[in-house]
């Protein structure tokens, strides 16, 4: 079975500080986390997960992406401690720099 594509702007990737992760949501259903531990001025992205179901639609990259991408906002460092997120960190270099150490 292919996965259906997905449509612009039909995931959302919220911060949920209080789980100590990042949610993607589709249609408002929870299909992918990225986990982390934060440290200071560093986060440690330590695990990442898309439900069996929903993967090969992208969405554990624009999780990852979206997590970066606020990371980088709140002026924090990545200790890219999931293999997932370290993969992703070396395919786009413009996210090489929020790596620590």
């Amino acid at each position: 079975m292919v996965a259906e594509p997905l449509r612009p702007g039909q995931l959302r990737v919220e911060r949920d500080g209080s789980r100590s992760r990042y949610a993607a949501l589709l249609d408002g259903s929870v299909v992918g986390v990225a986990e982390f531990v934060e440290h200071g001025d560093v986060v440690a992205m330590t695990h990442t997960f898309v439900e069996p179901a929903q993967e090969g639609r992208g969405i554990g990259t624009i999780l990852a992406r979206e997590a970066l991408a606020d990371l980088r906002r709140r002026g924090l460092r990545v200790d890219p401690r999931c293999p997932f997120i370290a993969a992703h960190i070396a395919r786009n270099p413009g996210s090489a720099e929020l790596a620590s150490g």
